[in-house]
């Protein structure tokens, strides 16, 4: 059993490349739309 299919993970090809590629643009977007929200929020930027 791979470290990838326990915890949270815990279903059949949780450590498949698919599966790790879109949690992992999910994860890396919702972080990218934070800070350009916490950018927009704090300057006046438009």
């Amino acid at each position: 059993m791979s470290d990838l299919n326990r915890g949270i993970m815990k279903f059949k090809g949780a450590d498949s490349p698919i599966a790790v590629t879109l949690s992992g643009a999910l994860i890396l977007g919702s972080i990218v739309f934070l800070i350009l929200w916490a950018m927009d929020s704090a300057y006046a930027i438009r």
